[in-house]
């Protein structure tokens, strides 16, 4: 092939790879709404116990999903991840602590609004550090996304801590740092960088949980907790995120907070109530409408600097 037919054909990869990579990221935002869901359904387990197990299926699953998909080469893939690895890693396990001790010290509402801001925070990250241009379609989305969990989040805004609400922001930024360094190093494989992440979690959760006192119940959820609900969302998430924009990236993952209810509300009979389903359409519609303006018009993907 001519270098003037793969210069012609580069804009098409580029543009399937990025809808293939914003897919993924969408499934990955699916499948970790399903959290709460399974949180509620628990018995008995604390919340430092299921932290702990939570961590522990997802890095044996996540152990397992790289041996069976890179065979013999899963040792020399976790030797090579190096520090943007580690620090992919340490990010991840950063956002999953901070939550648990957000939700113990400020208001579910405040901790859901500024995690909503990780969006932005990725999007000014990627600008800086990946030169990554902004549309001002995806602005809009982010600051649509923004304005609705707010009012989602509008009838207990105020009721927490200040401490609490410097965690929720250590979550935002976390997730940020994890979405544009992923973005940054997208030849290395970050698989991986979930296991270690998943390891993390549960080494520090070790000396505040109880491990042995799990009914054989809760033991099944906590085996999908970790195994699907974060194993799975993270393998699909660190696949995905290397292959599009950051912004668009962060925008997709705030689906988790918008669904995260609804499936409550279905399984479990828990209304969310007005301001939340009116909160969530707005996100959702801002997110439906950008996807169509995209799928309408594909660009490549801008190379990373």
């Amino acid at each position: 092939m001519t270098d003037l037919a793969q210069a012609a054909l580069s804009p098409v990869v580029d543009a399937a790879a990025r809808r293939r990579g914003l897919a993924l990221v969408a499934l990955a935002a699916i499948v970790w709404s399903t959290g709460g869901l399974i949180v509620r359904s628990l018995e008995a387990a604390d919340v430092w116990t299921t932290v702990f197990w939570r961590g522990v299926f997802a890095a044996l699953f996540l152990v397992a999903f790289i041996v069976v998909r890179d065979r013999g080469r899963a040792v020399l893939l976790f030797r090579t991840m190096g520090r943007p690895g580690v620090i992919v890693g340490v990010c991840f396990a950063s956002a999953s602590i901070a939550f648990i001790v957000a939700l113990s010290l400020t208001s579910v509402a405040n901790t859901l609004i500024i995690l909503s801001t990780a969006p932005l925070i990725a999007a000014l990250l990627g600008r800086v550090v990946l030169g990554e241009r902004v549309r001002a379609r995806s602005w809009l989305a982010m600051l649509a996304a923004l304005a609705g969990i707010a009012l989602m989040a509008s009838g207990s805004v105020g009721s927490g801590s200040l401490i609490g609400d410097l965690f929720a922001l250590v979550i935002a930024v976390s997730l940020a740092v994890a979405t544009v360094t992923i973005r940054k190093y997208r030849d290395v494989r970050m698989t991986p960088a979930a296991c270690l992440a998943a390891v993390l979690t549960a080494l520090l959760a070790v000396p505040l949980a109880s491990p042995l006192a799990v009914t054989g119940g809760d033991f099944g959820l906590l085996f999908l907790f970790g195994a699907v609900q974060l194993g799975t969302g993270l393998a699909l998430f660190t696949t995905g995120a290397r292959l599009a924009p950051t912004a668009e990236v962060a925008l997709l993952s705030v689906l988790e907070t918008i669904l995260g209810p609804i499936w409550v509300w279905a399984i479990l009979g828990e209304h969310p109530g007005g301001r939340a389903l009116l909160g969530g359409g707005i996100v959702l519609a801002a997110l439906a409408i950008h996807s169509l303006l995209d799928l309408r018009r594909a660009r490549p993907i801008l190379p990373a600097i």
